[in-house]
Order: C-alpha cells, then sequence, then structure tokens
C-alpha cells in the first residue's frame, strides 16, 4: 500500500533517495565487497549485517554517516581475525568498487521518464559520498534525469537533519511545499523530509512496493 505523508498538492520538485530507491543496494553491496574480497565471499553477510547495524544506528543519531564509514570497515575486518593493516586497503578497494556499482531498482529507469515527462525538476537526495553516488548514477545512465545531486558528504549534514533539507532547498531555490520527497526509510526520508515540512512518499521495497504504482498519482 502507498503511505503518502502530505496534503497532495501539486509540486514543482522531487527530492528522490538513491539507495533503494534508485540503486539497488545489496547486489552493489555485493558486487563491491566480490572485488574488495575476492578470496573470502563468505563473509559478506558478515559484513552487510556489520554496516547495516552501523548505519541504522546513524539514522538514529548516534553516528554521523562519515563516522559509520570509518567504523564498518574496521569492525569488519576485526570480525574476521584481519591484522589492522587490512583496513586501509580493504576501505579503499571497497569504495573504489562501490563507486562504480550501478545496478537499478526495478522500474527506477521508468519512473524517472514518467516524472520528467511530467514537468517535475528532479533532484537526488542521498547520505554518502557525493563523487562515488554521481558516478553510480552515471553509470547506471540516470545521472542525467537530475537537476542537482543533493549528497549528504556534500551538503555537511546528513539526512534525516532538517538541515539537510534546509540546505537542498536553499540550492534549488524552492519552497518545502513545493516538493516532494520519495524514499525508501521511514527515518532518513519520510520523517526527515517531514520535520523539515516537506511532503513525502514512502517506498515500501520491503513491503513489494512498484516505483510506478507508487508515483502514479502524481
Amino acid at each position: 500500500m502507498t503511505k503518502y505523508f502530505g496534503k497532495k498538492v501539486k509540486y514543482k520538485a522531487i527530492f528522490i533517495d538513491i539507495d533503494d530507491t534508485i540503486l539497488d543496494y545489496v547486489p552493489c553491496c555485493r558486487e563491491a565487497f566480490d572485488a574488495a574480497l575476492p578470496e573470502h565471499p563468505e563473509h559478506f553477510r558478515l559484513f552487510f549485517d556489520i554496516a547495516g547495524r552501523l548505519f541504522s544506528e546513524a539514522k538514529h543519531g548516534k553516528y554521523t554517516i562519515a563516522e559509520v564509514m570509518d567504523l564498518y570497515p574496521k569492525e569488519f575486518i576485526a570480525a574476521i581475525g584481519y591484522p589492522e593493516s587490512a583496513v586501509e586497503p580493504f576501505t579503499h578497494a571497497f569504495r573504489a568498487a562501490w563507486g562504480n556499482t550501478h545496478t537499478l531498482v526495478p522500474e527506477a529507469k521508468e519512473m524517472l521518464d514518467t516524472l520528467r515527462d511530467k514537468g517535475y525538476r528532479l533532484f537526488a537526495a542521498s547520505n554518502s559520498f557525493g563523487h562515488l553516488q554521481r558516478n553510480r548514477l552515471e553509470r547506471a545512465g540516470v545521472l542525467s534525469y537530475f537537476e542537482d545531486t543533493y549528497i549528504s558528504m556534500d551538503i555537511g549534514y546528513d539526512k534525516p537533519d532538517i538541515r539537510f533539507f534546509e540546505e537542498a532547498l536553499r540550492r534549488c531555490g524552492l519552497k518545502a511545499s513545493e516538493v516532494l520527497m520519495i524514499g525508501d526509510s521511514m527515518t532518513t526520508d519520510i520523517e526527515g523530509a517531514r520535520k523539515a515540512g516537506i511532503d513525502a512518499l514512502f517506498f515500501d521495497r520491503r513491503g513489494g512496493a512498484s516505483l510506478m504504482e507508487l508515483i502514479k498519482e502524481l
């Protein structure tokens, strides 16, 4: 079921989350991990669980995204019994590979085509490194859909911090009432946007939602 949080007004622009809304996080993460540690594919689940826990804690303010980016490789390398000297090469290899991953969420391109054809201004809004996310979108063939990309490491604040959304609004020159946020996280995307006065549309991937079904009434 579509979860819409707003007044259903006519918006001028849409902020769209990247991971698990445009790009498919799990296969991308697997691809980057296998490139960084090809000799031990069996450790992926441990790595994924550690990263997932830390990113979840970041959503609730325990860490910044920048801190998590440093923490999860260190915790993972320690967990598999590798020496601390292995952290930096693993981190470098994973990030380099991550920046090239570009598996799209089903219907992502069709959604972007539809929203663009309806005249919406489109902006990416993500927690991560700006240059990596832009490269991934470009490799996926969808960067050109976005008028600009608002990425936490560039903005200086992480979603759901209200300052992330305020800075994004300042940069695009729009009022909160003129923008809709679409994302897969109730915490970072939906609650964060709503605190900033921005209406939001929840993409429930775990519940089997379809992107095209999600936007059919826009």
